[in-house]
């Protein structure tokens, strides 16, 4: 059963992004434009891994993932944050709140899949 990954970003490229580093995969990507359309999926959806973007309109990262770590059927889906900001403090914030890797984008799909690799397993697809 393939795995499914949920991508938050305001940004349809980096969603785009997102994707295209897990095509190999054996991944089910899902998306949502914002932190409440985010919400709204993983409680749908069931994801095995978010990568959720700090800054986004309607509901940012930080307010998502609070609500996820107070939800009992959604607080143990692992985080992966996207930043555009590697300040320490910013860093900080994000680890208290139970994140578990973040990347500063820009970006490169391999640093995506090597952080995601050490969350969830991750199987490349079969040759067709």
């Amino acid at each position: 059963m393939a795995l499914k990954v949920l991508s938050v970003d305001d940004s349809r490229t980096i969603r785009l992004i997102v994707g295209k580093s897990f095509r190999p995969y054996d991944v089910q990507v899902c998306e949502a434009a914002n932190g409440e359309e985010g919400l709204a999926a993983a409680a749908r959806e069931k994801p095995d891994l978010i990568i959720l973007d700090v800054t986004m309109p309607v509901m940012d990262g930080v307010t998502m993932l609070s609500k996820l770590k107070e939800d009992p059927a959604l607080k143990t889906i692992p985080v992966i944050m996207l930043t555009a900001e590697s300040g320490r403090d910013n860093v900080l914030q994000i680890a208290k709140l139970g994140v578990r890797d973040y990347l500063v984008k820009p970006f490169k799909d391999t640093q995506l899949i090597e952080k995601a690799g050490r969350i969830i397993s991750l199987q490349k697809k079969p040759a067709v």
